[in-house]
């Protein structure tokens, strides 16, 4: 029998994470969405309680750790059930979502970026770079979702790497103390030759050219960087600096491997959030909502209430068998993208149904509904848009390569 109850180590995990979210996020969700790019201050005390729990090993928030420290779950041994850094990370994304998406993204420390350097990185640079803040910047003016495209270079002058380009929609990229970049080290030689670089803030030739102002997420800095000449220490590049044609650019995807659970977490965040907002205002209005009663006999809300509730459930895990496979070795990339793409649909849908379904209320700045739609866009975007995630499982189940199928 499957036994999909959390063990306790989680569930105590999950509910501390859940404890932030409703006591520090909500009451200043809608302060830092209507100031779009104020820092906010409140997340410093977080900083200190996050690394304060790292330090002591019982807690890994960010997933930092990729769970290389979970030394008890060899790939090859299918009795043994290992629930580490991957798991934990989701978890913590998931709850703190709950309470805002766009706070979750500015945790001090807990950038997206210090997945990918987990992802990849040799132990030497982990125990570098292991509390760094990291941001991620992949995405180009030139390019979206297609991370093979990469324009921006990487020359290796001596003891140091230079690196032109520009990147835009970085995520916290004003904020981090490091941006982990994909350039190419060999534009002739294609995406075999894309690597992932640990740029420092302070790096010469890095420099933030602007903020965007967005739809949704406000209380998160989204960037555009300049690398102009941009020289960093010859051992930033994360993993080998060899380039192997067969191999392709499969060291820096694998970074999507235990990212895209993540993000699929804080969809799965927002969408509970949203769906106990609209129980309440429904049961205020004396609908109720049957589990023993056929949805065509209920409700017409009632009935939409659980048909999303279910395509929740159905989210809720598949993103823990993602993040289950990762801690335990297992090759998980269809399955990392078949939850980011379900949690992202169901996000954008619950979300916009529920301010729907609440009618004038849901409109309004009264609740966090509105919101939580507009927030919900970008998880169904960023880490690779829907379209890709379904294109990216058509290829894995179908067994086809990138270039037999476009």
């Amino acid at each position: 029998m499957i036994n999909l109850e959390l063990p306790k180590k989680l569930r105590a995990s999950a509910n501390q994470a859940h404890q932030v979210a409703a006591q520090i996020f909500r009451p200043i969700s809608r302060k830092y969405d209507l100031g779009e790019h104020e820092y906010p201050v409140e997340l410093d005390t977080m900083a200190a309680m996050v690394d304060g729990l790292s330090d002591s090993g019982t807690q890994k928030i960010s997933g930092a750790s990729g769970g290389r420290a979970d030394d008890e779950a060899p790939s090859t041994d299918v009795l043994v059930n290992a629930n580490g850094g991957n798991m934990s990370a989701l978890l913590n994304a998931l709850e703190t979502s709950w309470g805002d998406v766009g706070l979750m993204l500015s945790i001090p420390y807990q950038g997206l970026g210090n997945a990918a350097i987990a992802a990849v990185a040799t132990d030497e640079q982990l125990e570098r770079f292991g509390k760094v803040w990291a941001s991620m910047a992949i995405t180009e003016p030139s390019f979206g979702s297609d991370s093979a495209a990469v324009t921006t270079t990487a020359v290796l002058d001596g003891d140091e790497w230079v690196l032109n380009g520009e990147k835009i929609f970085v995520t916290a990229g004003q904020r981090s103390t490091h941006i982990v970049v994909w350039a190419s080290v060999d534009r002739s030689l294609g995406r075999a030759a894309i690597k992932s670089f640990v740029v420092p803030r302070d790096a010469p030739g890095l420099s933030v050219a602007r903020l965007e102002h967005k739809l949704g997420i406000k209380a998160s800095d989204t960037a555009v960087l300049l690398l102009q000449d941009c020289r960093i220490p010859k051992d930033n590049i994360l993993g080998s600096p060899e380039v192997h044609a067969e191999k392709g650019f499969a060291g820096v995807m694998q970074t999507f491997d235990n990212t895209r659970p993540l993000v699929a977490a804080m969809a799965i965040g927002v969408t509970r959030a949203a769906l106990e907002e609209l129980r309440t205002i429904l049961t205020d209005a004396g609908i109720e909502i049957s589990y023993d009663t056929p949805p065509n006999n209920q409700h017409a809300a009632a009935a939409e209430f659980l048909r999303m509730e279910a395509d929740y459930e159905s989210a809720y895990l598949l993103a823990l068998r993602a993040a289950w496979m990762a801690d335990n070795k297992k090759p998980n990339s269809l399955e990392a993208s078949m939850s980011k793409a379900k949690a992202g649909r169901t996000g954008t849908d619950v979300t916009l149904k529920s301010v729907e379904l609440a009618g004038a209320l849901g409109y309004s700045q009264r609740l966090l509904l509105e919101k939580w739609g507009r927030d919900s866009k970008i998880l169904d975007i960023f880490e690779g848009t829907q379209q890709i995630q379904q294109l990216i499982v058509a290829r894995r189940v179908l067994g086809k390569t990138s270039a037999e199928l476009k």
